[in-house]
């Protein structure tokens, strides 16, 4: 995995065990087709998270005004950073966030 990004990999849900790079500064996930991370399921709002990597290289998720909210280790979240192993919850899905490895 390249430096300053990030993987999601789905642990329970649809698709379980697909993989998504975060490797921009901005990366939408919902049931828009036209999302980063599309995640077809009617749990998940159209437009529903944003994972943004920050200057330093960390990681947050924003609930984007979702219906059924978005939820961090099992706390309902508005925005938190990101660390590895966290869970993150959209919906029916459940994924899991993996950080590259800093260099020295």
């Amino acid at each position: 995995m390249p430096l300053g990004s990030a993987l999601l990999v789905v642990r329970r849900g649809p698709n379980s065990g697909s993989r998504f790079l975060l490797d921009g500064e901005l990366t939408t996930a919902g049931r828009h087709p036209q999302s980063d991370i599309f995640l077809d399921d009617v749990t998940v709002s159209r437009r529903h998270v944003e994972f943004r990597r920050g200057a330093d290289g960390t990681f947050t998720v924003a609930d984007v005004g979702s219906l059924n909210g978005t939820y961090v280790n099992r706390e309902r979240i508005d925005q938190v950073a990101l660390s590895n192993g966290d869970e993150v919850q959209i919906g029916k899905y459940r994924l899991v966030f993996y950080a590259s490895q800093r260099g020295i």
